[in-house]
């Protein structure tokens, strides 16, 4: 009784780790590939639970969304003979996972490919122009040229290579501190130029502004010394037809305006009873 349960038991977990060994899960981002005795079986892409044959046949995953591969910066030579640092990156799918395993069979293989592959046609690329047209607009139609062939060359590997791209390019160190420093030497020959040249602006627009103030202000006094001729020209009139019509009463008048200016608040003066001052203070005249 005791031998058949401890059969029963052994069968049991026999059985578990068969079925354990013989299903797997395909994720929806990944791709799986049925390896049976190191050879190439088939390849599963739908996600889901899938059979094998347990034990004999292995299982290897694959990423099935867009890889990206950076390449370290590598220093190249122009046409025109000019050294350039250039950083790139690439982005890809492995297409085939068949070919991509009987090839390169993981992912460092691959990264290790890729580079040749992609610094080869950089090195190329760069060789063929001059520097001139890396640093500018120009680099896309260069960039779509090493795309086109770097493409051609991953299929053989089953990788499909979607984009090339430039990152960054510079100069070499030992060259750029030269470089920077002949920037930096015309930006501070611009900069005094144009500083220049706005002292010399301002000095023109200061001068305008003092001969416009000038002009105004002796336009403003000329205006004036008219307008005040004019005033003292009707002052005199006014004072001669009032002089003209009642002379007593305009003497009358301006003695009054003389009592004002000089009879302020707490003022003293001493004169003589026979001053004209008094004339009109004593009261009403008699006779002349």
């Amino acid at each position: 009784m005791k031998k058949n349960s401890i059969f029963t038991v052994i069968v049991g977990l026999v059985i578990i780790i068969l079925l354990t060994n013989a299903f797997y899960t395909v994720d929806e981002t990944k791709q799986v590939i049925i390896i049976q005795l190191g050879r190439f079986v088939k390849a599963v892409q739908s996600p889901g639970l899938h059979m094998k044959i347990p034990f004999i046949q292995s299982v290897t995953t694959y990423e099935k969304r867009l890889l990206r591969y950076d390449a370290p910066p590598a220093e190249f030579l122009t046409k025109d003979k000019k050294a350039l640092v250039v950083d790139a990156y690439a982005r890809f799918l492995i297409s085939d996972p068949r070919i991509f395993y009987e090839t390169l069979k993981d992912m460092p293989r691959a990264n290790a490919r890729l580079d040749a592959i992609i610094s080869s046609e950089l090195r190329e690329a760069v060789a063929s122009h001059d520097q001139s047209d890396i640093i500018t607009e120009k680099r896309e139609p260069i960039m779509a040229e090493v795309l086109q062939i770097t493409k051609e060359k991953g299929l053989e590997f089953g990788v499909e290579i979607i984009d090339v791209r430039i990152k960054r390019t510079d100069f070499p160190h030992e060259i750029a501190e030269s470089i920077y420093s002949r920037m930096q030497a015309e930006r501070i020959r611009i900069g005094k130029r144009y500083r220049s040249e706005g002292e010399e602006e301002q000095l023109k627009i200061k001068a305008e502004t003092d001969k416009t103030k000038a002009i105004i202000i002796a336009d403003a006094r000329r205006q004036s010394e008219i307008l005040r001729g004019e005033g003292d020209a009707k002052a005199i009139k006014i004072y001669a037809d009032a002089l003209k019509k009642n002379p007593e009463f305009y003497s009358f008048l301006r003695s009054l305006e003389t009592y004002r200016a000089a009879l302020g608040e707490d003022a003293t003066l001493v004169l003589s009873a026979n001053s004209s001052l008094f004339r009109y203070l004593e009261g009403p005249r008699t006779g002349n």
